[in-house]
């Protein structure tokens, strides 16, 4: 008798999305899936007691799925996604980094660590520009500032607040994105599907209240996605793509996406994608 993929699904809360997964695992005949919830795991460094052959990443914390996946990767265990991935798609200035290393289209963005740095960066640029958190999901944290009175407040808030959250100063030039963006779900070396997230907000994320409509994965969307994909590790990821005058940008991507908006929309199987594409993987 064939031995079984063990498969580790490293989780906190179960939402909707991660019932849709293990639903898909649980259809597996020739997988044993292996339940991990973060807020229970302990290690011991250079000692592995969790006996798996891979990690599913589903972890809502951002710092715990990132040090988890360090150290199951220092025992040698396959993860989905990778701990390089997860640190890269976890901050949106390295995003941004890895992204302008590879010549891919993204909207203006700018760094500094000081409210003054900061201020000049954002004359620098024009209003109206986005002030958004290096670590964050969920359209949360992020302001649209018009003019100079807004910026001078907005930064002396941060500055006060001073937590780690509000200590790098990452400004992207807004895009007037007429009511819509795309999410697209890269699953591998495949672009498995897009929505349209339409709002008359100008934050159109589905968690904010954005409507998703059915997006057809045009070649354009393929060719920046798959590239921006590669750009930042591979794997699972979705990315939120803008259209432009001059064709699209990448605005972010997303490497513990969530996908529970998209499936019938999209009539798309996107957890059975997912786990298709781990079990095959670990067969190669």
């Amino acid at each position: 008798m064939a031995k079984k993929l063990r498969i580790g699904f490293l989780h906190s809360i179960i939402r909707r999305d991660e019932k849709l997964l293990l639903d898909e695992l649980k259809k597996q005949k020739d997988v044993e899936l292996i339940m991990l919830d973060d807020r229970d795991l302990e290690f011991t460094l250079g000692k592995n007691k969790i006996k798996v052959d891979c990690i599913i990443e589903r972890a809502i914390n951002h710092s715990r799925a990132l040090h988890a996946l360090r150290i199951f990767e220092s025992y040698g265990i396959r993860c989905f996604n990778t701990y390089k991935v997860a640190s890269v798609c976890g901050d949106k200035l390295l995003t941004s980094v890895a992204l302008a290393e590879a010549s891919i289209p993204q909207p203006e963005v700018k760094v500094a660590f000081t409210e003054e740095s900061a201020l000049k960066a954002i004359e620098e640029m024009g209003y109206p520009v986005v002030l958004k958190p290096a670590v964050g999901s969920w359209g949360r944290l992020l302001s649209k500032i018009n003019d100079r009175d807004a910026a001078e407040a907005l930064l002396e808030h941060k500055k006060i607040l001073g937590s780690y959250h509000h200590s790098i100063y990452y400004i992207q030039k807004y895009v007037e994105k007429k009511g819509r963006d795309i999410r697209a779900f890269v699953v591998g070396d495949e672009v498995i599907c897009a929505i349209y997230r339409t709002s008359p907000h100008w934050i159109t994320n589905t968690a904010r209240g954005g409507k998703a409509t059915n997006c057809k994965v045009t070649e354009e969307i393929r060719d920046i996605c798959l590239k921006s994909a590669k750009a930042v590790g591979g794997g699972i990821v979705a990315l939120d793509l803008f259209e432009t005058k001059n064709g699209l940008k990448v605005n972010e991507v997303n490497y513990t996406m969530e996908f529970k908006n998209s499936i019938d929309t999209t009539g798309v199987n996107i957890p059975k994608k997912i786990v298709d594409y781990v079990v095959k993987e670990m067969k190669k």
